[in-house]
């Protein structure tokens, strides 16, 4: 897709492969993708779409925090952000784990300590 021109279209398919051989430890095969991801244009970050490689340093830390029992004010107070910006990075944490609440994120993540 990205050599017939379609650039923008071929980064989820190459993002979604490269996670898919990061999973099966097909190094050589990563290494074509993110190569193939960056003559697309995309800004390569993390290859790992799902699991807890995944997770951003801030989404790790609010997610490690929840699986701890806090609530999502007292994690805000902690971090100095807004509740809001907490269930952001907690919807994302649990797409990106596959879990559907914090009951999951304890068996996925030591919690965390402030």
């Amino acid at each position: 897709m990205r050599r017939a021109g379609e650039r923008t279209a071929s980064r989820e398919h190459l993002r979604h492969g490269a996670d898919l051989a990061q999973l099966c430890g097909a190094t050589p095969l990563v290494n074509r993708a993110r190569t193939e991801l960056r003559a697309s244009g995309a800004r390569l970050r993390r290859i790992n779409l799902t699991g807890v490689e995944a997770l951003t340093p801030s989404e790790h830390r609010v997610a490690g925090l929840a699986a701890g029992g806090r609530s999502n004010r007292d994690i805000a107070q902690a971090l100095f952000v807004t509740p809001k910006t907490i269930e952001v990075h907690l919807t994302n944490a649990y797409r990106k784990l596959g879990v559907d609440g914090r009951a999951a994120l304890a068996g996925l993540l030591a919690p965390a300590e402030t």
